[in-house]
């Protein structure tokens, strides 16, 4: 009878575990970008900043998507040495990097993780090389044609993992990561319609529609499909990714809330983003959704008159986020953060799988909520 392992013990493990997975991923990386940037290059010189610019931008951030494949194929039973989990997290590796392009593409955003955004890079080549015609423009241009670059390359990596496996998990896998792309470019939709359309009266409609873009936008491609698409590539049944995803759904909507709390009280040194970025860019999120619940209506009215609004002053600024906080929505978003953490921490707790994997799915539950950045 095998001995069950204390949880200290299993962390560890599962910690151990999870820097080799990395490393590899790493490898698997470097060795991808090298090939795709000799390719690109032997087509036009002048085509290799698209894969450089996607390459600079995967080698940041948490890993937090591939390393829940991988743990969701371990939690599955998948072996620790196959290759098909590092091809599959190099793959959510780049769709994310795609996402993030377009993303700030969107949202106007200059920077990403304390470096300046895709469309800004290419549009400062342009200024810097005295090009023809108008820089903004090309810059907006070249990071479109990037982001689809590494759309078409977590395709080909996604085509390469399923090809490791069985038929029957290879096509269940497949299907997830198609409902993933399908699922992001709608909640990506609903957010730019959101900063547009009018707000519902009622703050209970503005909530239900700010966790409707949260759920489709984010938490799912960010938490639990990750977390599933491993699962299924190991060979899960149904009814086991099911429980990976009452595990992983609302860990992903309380990482989405974290952020949104992130985007409005973080401390830019640490999140890389300018302070109050998503008052700036007019977002309506749960936390607004929430200050409006717990504001009086001329509270709401100036609050709609700064949302959106890029030339905001510091103080207008502080001014928003003293609302949000005196509204009770910091608080409870908080609320909400620690409500969906017990709901994902139970049904961890009930899936049915080994010691470290669990630890390893643990380690990065926590990883996703309580960060500041």
């Amino acid at each position: 009878m095998q001995r069950r392992m204390t949880p200290t013990d299993a962390s560890a493990t599962a910690a151990a575990q999870d820097r080799e997975f990395s490393e590899r991923l790493d490898s698997r990386l470097r060795t991808f970008f090298a090939a795709e940037r000799e390719q690109v290059t032997g087509i036009s010189p002048a085509a290799t900043d698209l894969v450089v610019a996607i390459e600079r931008l995967t080698r940041g951030g948490k890993r937090l998507r591939a390393r829940l494949c991988h743990w969701g194929w371990r939690a599955a039973g998948g072996p620790a040495d196959a290759s098909a989990p590092v091809v599959a997290a190099a793959a959510l590796e780049l769709f994310q990097s795609a996402a993030l392009i377009h993303d700030d593409i969107l949202d106007r955003s200059d920077t990403r993780r304390g470096s300046p955004s895709v469309h800004r890079v290419f549009e400062a080549l342009h200024r810097d090389s005295a090009w023809a015609a108008d820089a903004e423009h090309f810059g907006v241009s070249a990071a479109v044609l990037t982001g689809d670059m590494s759309l078409s390359f977590a395709e080909q990596l996604f085509a390469g993992a399923a090809a490791e496996v069985p038929a029957p998990a290879a096509a269940r896998a497949r299907q997830l990561f198609s409902t993933m792309n399908t699922e992001v470019m709608v909640g990506q939709y609903l957010d730019v319609h959101a900063e547009v359309a009018p707000a519902p009266e009622d703050p209970r409609e503005q909530l239900e529609r700010a966790m409707t873009v949260l759920r489709y936008k984010s938490a799912k491609y960010s938490v639990e499909h990750p977390v599933t698409i491993g699962a299924a590539l190991a060979g899960a049944s149904p009814e086991f990714l099911q429980r990976c995803s009452a595990f992983a759904l609302p860990l992903g909507e309380a990482f989405q809330l974290r952020d949104d709390v992130l985007g409005v009280f973080g401390d830019p040194e640490t999140t890389g983003k300018p302070a109050g970025d998503d008052i700036r860019e007019g977002k309506r999120t749960a936390l607004i959704a929430l200050c409006a619940a717990g504001s009086a209506p001329e509270q709401v009215t100036w609050l709609e008159s700064v949302l959106g609004r890029p030339d905001l002053s510091e103080q207008e600024v502080s001014r928003a986020r003293e609302l949000i906080r005196s509204s009770g929505a910091q608080h409870r978003s908080e609320e909400l953060i620690a409500s969906l953490v017990s709901a994902s921490d139970d049904a961890l707790d009930a899936l049915e799988t080994d010691d470290v994997s669990r630890a390893g799915l643990r380690r990065l539950a926590d990883a996703a909520v309580r960060r500041t950045r």
